[in-house]
């Protein structure tokens, strides 16, 4: 196990590691959570590595404990934006921490990778920092923070680190670690893609390094802000991306090209590093985190999906980066082993479930399209759809001694499933792999709102639907659809969240879960929730900030909740919609 106090250091040998990292989760021994994974990939090449998890910022010793590290820290939030982690989308303190031990909240700070950092220098001086991780990824240049309602700079500059690594990071560490090893200063690493870096010299700027607007223009002009969305969007793909770079007062930000997606041998690799699967022994109180992928399998990273709410792709790049079948198999036979397992596999996915392959070949020697979406409003004729070899994965897994079910419980994108005219995956998914219940995500009803989403016109999702019960009754399944719903998306009107009522009172439903659409750092949607433009077309955009309609909008969509009645009426008042409030039995409400 990687070591967190100097007792279990010295026991592996190890009396200064090389180095540190500082993470805001509790430390999970396993490939779901992004510290381990680095951890786990520097070991491989022979670097040791020791971990402060969820240090106590008021207690100078939390940071001091393991001693100085030979070439540096390296600092992450965690596996989730701190902010997001701490706040609900009306800006309330959570009270649960799925990433600490007991879910207790409270176990980091705001702003984790700045607070830690800063921690760091103050204590330790000129040695590298090095952030990474979901919250320096998409804080890597400046971005409208929702919970300050303002441009923040980028999260390099605020943190006072030496290097930022945006998105997955295994070959990028390596190639970090190596070139500290070697003697070169921290200040010395701008070739490294995937990384970004600051300057106050104009002449080390790559030649081929396209200017944003400064950060003073994104700060002062919401159509600069848009420009620059526009700009990173389109420099997204290892193939085709030019370095980026902006200008504050003092300093010069670069953003390198991206790194080349892992091929599936080397994310065979990663998933084949020696990760116990558990939480660190130094808990005693057990991490919810862990729970629900603790007898999962990951068979892919990235998302073509194109989502405009989603951060994902900013992470973990459009490209899909496959496991192999083998690899799958090899991992499956671990958690059989495992003595607690029931002989439920819970999920064999990752962004979407049922994105396996490359969205199409085209990718292999241009890349990524940067103006043209693989699938959403419409999908793009070259799109292949092919579900064959994952459904081969989960035939085989199934087939396997000691287990009973393997279920599919990441998303299935239901558009990518319904253009596939071999139906075999569908029927393998309703006939084996849904524990009662299929989790979806129409989003929504209204048509407008969708194309802002870049989702599907919702006649798809209807058509789903129907395929859906149909295949369930061929089975002589009794399965259900949960589907996730959004409200006050830009484009959402009062009109645009009363159809969405409409329908869930029309089929019945009664949602469970229902978000409000959160402005999270980085995505087209949260670029048309501040500057009232959708980027996509530069075309002026509906935005539903005020907190009352916002409210109102999700109250709608549990319109059948007491508690929700005055808020419904409300909402119905003001959009002339009088005639859903009755005893007929189309209304929403009684009077």
């Amino acid at each position: 196990m990687i070591p967190m106090d100097k007792k279990a250091m010295n026991a592996q040998g190890i009396y200064q590691a090389d180095f540190i990292l500082v993470t805001g989760d509790a430390y999970i021994d396993h490939p779901s959570f992004g510290a381990a994974i680095i951890a786990r990939t520097l070991e491989r090449f022979n670097y040791s590595v020791a971990v402060i998890a969820q240090p106590d910022i008021s207690n100078d010793d939390a940071f001091l404990h393991l001693g100085k590290p030979k070439y540096g820290f390296l600092v992450t939030a965690g596996n989730i934006d701190s902010m997001v982690n701490h706040y609900t989308v009306a800006k309330k303190y959570r009270k649960k921490d799925a990433y600490t031990p007991g879910g207790l909240s409270g176990k980091r700070p705001d702003r984790a990778t700045i607070v830690y950092s800063k921690k760091l220098r103050l204590l330790f001086g000129n040695i590298p920092i090095i952030i990474g991780g979901i919250e320096a990824s998409l804080r890597r240049l400046s971005h409208y923070d929702y919970w300050d309602n303002t441009v923040r700079r980028s999260v390099l500059l605020d943190s006072g680190a030496d290097l930022l690594v945006y998105g997955m990071a295994e070959k990028t560490i390596i190639e970090i670690a190596d070139a500290l090893a070697s003697g070169l200063a921290v200040d010395d690493l701008i070739y490294i893609r995937n990384t970004v870096w600051k300057t106050k010299d104009k002449k080390r700027m790559p030649h081929s390094a396209i200017k944003l607007p400064s950060y003073d223009e994104v700060l002062d002009d919401k159509l600069h802000y848009v420009r620059s969305f526009q700009l990173q969007s389109q420099n997204s793909d290892a193939m085709t991306a030019k370095p980026l770079y902006e200008t504050y007062k003092r300093h010069f930000v670069v953003q390198n090209e991206p790194t080349t997606p892992l091929t599936t041998f080397e994310m065979d690799q990663v998933y084949d590093l020696p990760f116990s699967r558990k939480p660190h022994p130094i808990y005693k109180e057990p991490i919810p985190a862990i729970e629900e992928v603790q007898f999962s399998l990951i068979s892919q990273r990235g998302c073509f999906g194109g989502c405009h709410f989603c951060a994902l792709s900013l992470h973990q790049g459009r490209a899909i980066q496959n496991r192999s079948k083998e690899s799958l198999l090899s991992e499956a036979q671990k958690i059989i082993s495992a003595p607690n397992f029931k002989g439920y596999i819970h999920d064999v996915g990752g962004p979407t479930a049922n994105f396996y392959h490359q969205s199409c070949d085209h990718q292999t020697t241009h890349g990524v399209c940067k103006n043209k979406a693989c699938i959403g409003t419409k999908h793009c004729n070259k799109l292949k759809v092919d579900h064959s070899d994952y459904l081969s994965i989960l035939t085989e897994l199934r087939q396997l001694d000691g287990v009973k079910k393997v279920f599919v419980r990441s998303g299935v994108r239901y558009d990518y499933l319904m253009l596939d005219q071999d139906k075999s995956f569908f029927n393998a998914l309703v006939k084996h792999h849904i524990s009662g219940q299929l989790k979806i995500a129409p989003e929504h009803v209204d048509n407008t709102v969708l194309k802002a989403m870049n989702k599907p016109p919702f006649e798809q999702y209807e058509a789903f639907v129907r395929t859906y019960n149909s295949l369930n009754q061929k089975h002589q399944k009794n399965q259900f659809l949960v589907p996730y719903l959004m409200s006050s998306h830009p484009g959402s009107t009062l009109t645009s969240a009363i159809a969405l009522a409409q329908y869930i009172k029309k089929t019945k439903q009664h949602p469970e879960q229902v978000q409000d659409f959160y402005p999270t750092p980085g995505t087209a949607s949260t670029c048309m929730y501040y500057t009232g433009i959708n980027p996509i077309d530069n075309q002026p955009i509906y935005v539903p900030r005020d907190a009352r309609e916002k409210a109102m909008q999700r109250a709608l969509i549990q319109f059948y909740l007491p508690k929700n009645h005055t808020l419904v009426k409300q909402a119905l008042v003001k959009a002339n919609r009088t005639d859903l409030i009755g005893h007929a039995p189309h209304c929403l409400i009684r009077p």
